[in-house]
Order: structure tokens, then C-alpha cells, then sequence
């Protein structure tokens, strides 16, 4: 796997510069994936029973709760905890990637210093805290994948 660089943006904004790390990191933990068979990707290589395809259900979950549930206050369908029979690498990607679409429209339409529609803890932080929380999640997992994908075929980078 060739290692993809992040884009080094000059002169943009605080929120074009926050969507394309976001979409880097992204992109990233999808390309883990690439070339995998379903078994490999199920494949729990840690104590945890950390996964490749559990790691991108999470992200897809986390990413939902804080930005539609938490942020917007949308009422929104979660994936659960444990990866079902019938999910796969395709299925899995697909709902990630139809998350950020979700995620991304809802996080453009507001600025960011909106507070939490969610009551309790959540309304004590702005979007801009959410995005670079989100951000910070999506690169640790990034990193547990790294690991991962070695630990299954010996394939590195980005």
C-alpha cells in the first residue's frame, strides 16, 4: 500500500482546512480495507477484539452521535456496538461514507461556534470542538488500523 501524504493547504480557511484533514484521515482507515477478504477484515488480532470493519462501524457511529444526534439534535439510527452476520466491507464503507455526507451537510450549515443542541455535557462544546474531537478519534483509529493491517498481511501506510 502506497503511504498518501495529508494535504498541506496554505492560505485556507479554518474550516476547509478542518474537512480536508477530516476527509484524510478518512480516506485513510478506508484504505485499510482495500484488498482485504471479509474474513481479514473481521479478523481480531488484539485482546480487545479491535477489527478493521468494527473500527470503521465505530467511527461511522461516533460521527452520527456527535454531529446529528449531539450537535444538530436529529433523531438518528446508530450502528450498534458489535458488527452483525450480514455486515461487509462494502456494506460497512457505504454507510460510513453515506455518514459523512450526513455529517458534512449538517456541519456546513452551521458556524462553528454553534453550541450542542443536546442537552448536558454535550451543550458545553461548539461545533469547532466536535470537528476537531472527531478529527483526533478518526486519526488514534487511524493508527490502530496502521497496526492492524501490518498484523494481517505486513501491508503499511496511509
Amino acid at each position: 500500500m502506497a503511504d498518501a501524504k495529508p494535504p498541506a493547504l496554505v492560505g485556507a480557511s479554518e474550516r476547509a482546512t478542518l474537512r480536508a484533514l477530516m476527509d484524510f484521515q478518512r480516506e485513510s482507515i478506508v484504505r485499510k480495507l482495500d484488498g482485504l477478504t471479509e474474513d481479514e477484515a473481521r479478523r481480531q488480532l488484539v485482546p480487545s477484539g479491535t477489527s478493521l470493519l468494527w473500527l470503521v462501524t465505530h467511527l461511522t457511529m461516533a460521527e452520527l452521535l456527535w454531529i446529528c444526534q449531539r450537535f444538530a439534535g436529529e433523531q438518528v439510527s446508530l450502528p450498534g456496538p458489535e458488527l452483525r452476520d450480514e455486515d461487509t466491507i462494502e456494506s460497512v464503507v457505504a454507510g460510513y461514507r453515506a455518514a459523512w455526507a450526513r455529517v458534512d451537510a449538517v456541519a456546513d450549515a452551521a458556524p462553528l461556534d454553534a453550541r450542542c443542541a443536546e442537552p448536558g455535557r454535550a451543550s458545553t462544546v461548539d461545533l469547532r470542538w466536535i470537528l476537531l474531537h472527531l478529527l483526533e478519534e478518526t486519526a488514534r483509529h487511524a493508527g490502530h488500523a496502521d497496526i492492524l493491517r501490518e498484523l494481517i498481511d505486513g501491508s503499511t501506510g496511509r
